[in-house]
């Protein structure tokens, strides 16, 4: 406890010029470690709507595999594939990550946007460096809108049933 800082010259002499040197400040911006397994993975769980994605990434050539099959053929339309390549022409790290996805619930939309919100937390994961340019597009958000529920009294969330004069 000699080392306890008590007034503002106690602190200043301790950090000095430091706070104003760049290298502190990129030093603080690489203090987010890099969360990798053993085998140079990183994990992240995506969710949009009912879909829930597990996602893994790792350094290759661009390799997309969902629920065992590729890219192309599980998610036959070019706007569900354009979805899901979005993170990395964000991060601009096109075709440097493999990435091998199982996704369960919902439908293809919604499963499309489950893995892209996975590949965006697994790439931040991986490299931390990639945070500012995911997150100001938006992609490490989840997107909360759910299905309303159906309410008693009502044929679906809202519509009533047709009204009859006679």
């Amino acid at each position: 406890m000699a080392d306890q800082i008590n007034s503002l010259e106690d602190l200043q002499a301790v950090v000095g010029d430091a706070a104003t040197d760049a290298a502190v400040v990129e030093e603080a911006i690489s203090l987010a470690e890099p969360q990798r397994d053993e085998l140079g993975r990183s994990y992240a769980t995506g969710k949009r709507k009912d879909a829930v994605a597990r996602v893994w990434i790792k350094p290759g050539s661009g390799k997309v595999t969902v629920n065992g099959k590729e890219l192309n053929v599980y998610f036959a339309r070019p706007v569900l594939q354009m979805i899901l390549r979005q993170p990395f022409q964000v991060a601009g790290v096109e075709d440097q990550f493999d990435v091998m996805a199982t996704v369960k619930g919902g439908g293809l939309s919604g499963q499309a946007g489950a893995v892209k919100h996975g590949i965006s937390k697994a790439l931040q994961l991986y490299d931390p460096s990639l945070r500012g340019a995911l997150k100001a597009a938006g992609f490490l958000t989840r997107d909360s809108r759910v299905v309303e529920r159906k309410k008693y009294g009502k044929r679906k969330a809202r519509r009533s049933f047709q009204f009859s004069k006679r």
